[in-house]
């Protein structure tokens, strides 16, 4: 069972450490105050750091190692810039200087109220990264040092905020070929493998998406999600094939964030379940969370538990197969393995599965033959609009060989 070491940022840019084996729920616990103690005490909390470990010793020693940490070198630590975070280790926690350039944006508030909302409202920056901005001491408002983004602010006042040049990224260019469905200055859209990893985690520090596009980008992606997720918006599983776009400046990834948080991203997924489902198209609406029984699998969970997000899928059998079905799922949000819990609940889960699915008897011999070992999901479609310009697109991406070929023989 993994472990986990995380820490939160509190009301009043205090941080707080630990370690759990459930991160999700450890983090509603925080988040709702049920943990009595210091979080309870400085809520909101946002989580800004966490890291997986093998072992409860090994979580709980890193726990007691950032616990000690200044200030300067937990911010490393979020932003995950290691050359730095040894750099403050040997200038013993002394004061930190600026590397590369700073970009400073200016102005004036559009409007009156909390402090981030405004801010993000004239900047064109998102809330989230006003807040870390501002936790940071990049942000002055009328010639003072910001320091809460729940300050009340007045409309016309003076803003500064310094952008911080990128940080040099911890994972290694790779040359690794890449399928690319289209590609400008400000975001790529890849047609991913099944069998490739996004980013580099433990266990998989390299050949994964990122290293293969900082090779490609010649390392020119955005920096908002820090050196471990350069440019990523958005994930596929590792096993589920096809398209992902990816942010190669920070105002693109800043404008596909919020399409991604209000639901206007077109998503849809190809997938060969178990059965036929019945009736043959519908919704699949329910929260996911962590498993109670399987902590590293998701489920369903009662509409009334304190735990997990609401999701929603839809979803249309587009072909019907012998004892499969070829559906088209519709997501209208994006949680973790969503298409594979959802199918899974309705007791249609995907073929290939190895945590969600069980492979019907009379399909055992085919899978076998064909060597058929992933999930038979493949994001097909990716429609948003263009961050920066406001032009409407569309992709598609066609099925790969492996999940064409189960398909023609489960026709038959």
């Amino acid at each position: 069972m993994p472990f986990w070491a995380y820490m939160l940022h509190c009301r009043g840019g205090a941080y707080y450490t630990g370690h759990t084996d459930d991160l999700e729920f450890r983090l509603a616990q925080h988040q709702v105050g049920t943990l009595p103690g210091f979080t309870s005490q400085r809520l909101p909390v946002e989580l800004v750091w966490s890291e997986e470990f093998p072992t409860r010793d090994e979580a709980l020693e890193a726990e007691r190692r950032i616990k000690g940490w200044s200030r300067a070198k937990k911010m490393a630590l979020i932003r995950g810039d290691w050359e730095r975070i040894s750099s403050l280790a040997k200038k013993k926690d002394g004061p930190s200087t600026s590397s590369g350039q700073t970009k400073v944006l200016e102005g004036t508030l559009l409007s009156s109220g909390r402090l981030d909302k405004a801010l993000a409202e004239a900047s064109g920056l998102s809330r989230e990264r006003v807040k870390g901005l501002i936790a940071e001491g990049a942000v002055e408002i009328g010639g003072t040092s910001a320091i809460s983004g729940s300050a009340k602010v007045e409309t016309g006042t003076a803003f500064s905020i310094a952008l911080p040049a990128p940080e040099p990224l911890a994972a290694e260019p790779q040359d690794i070929p890449l399928d690319v469905v289209f590609e400008d200055e400000h975001l790529i859209v890849v047609d991913k493998p099944a069998g490739m990893v996004v980013h580099p985690a433990a266990g998989n520090p390299d050949g994964t998406l990122v290293n293969a596009l900082l090779h490609h980008c010649k390392g020119q992606l955005s920096g908002i999600n820090g050196v471990a997720r350069p440019g990523i918006v958005h994930r596929i599983d590792k096993d589920t094939s096809g398209l992902l776009v990816v942010a190669k400046s920070d105002a693109a990834h800043e404008g596909l964030a919020r399409q991604f948080a209000d639901h206007s991203i077109i998503r849809r997924y190809l997938a060969v379940c178990a059965g036929h489902p019945n009736p043959p198209s519908g919704t699949i609406s329910s929260r996911i969370g962590r498993s109670d029984r399987d902590r590293k699998k998701m489920a369903v969970l009662p509409d009334d538990s304190s735990r997990g997000k609401h999701a929603v899928t839809h979803y249309e059998t587009v072909r019907r197969l012998n004892h499969a079905a070829l559906v088209e799922c519709r997501l209208e949000t994006g949680r973790t393995h969503q298409v594979r819990v959802h199918c899974a609940s309705i007791g249609h889960a995907l073929l290939g599965d190895p945590v969600y699915g069980r492979t019907p008897k009379a399909l055992r011999a085919l899978l076998d033959e064909l060597d058929f070992r992933r999930q038979a999901l493949h994001a097909a479609r990716l429609g948003f609009s263009h961050p920066i310009s406001g032009e409407s697109l569309d992709f598609r991406a066609e099925l790969p060989a492996d999940m064409r070929e189960l398909i023609d023989q489960t026709a038959r």
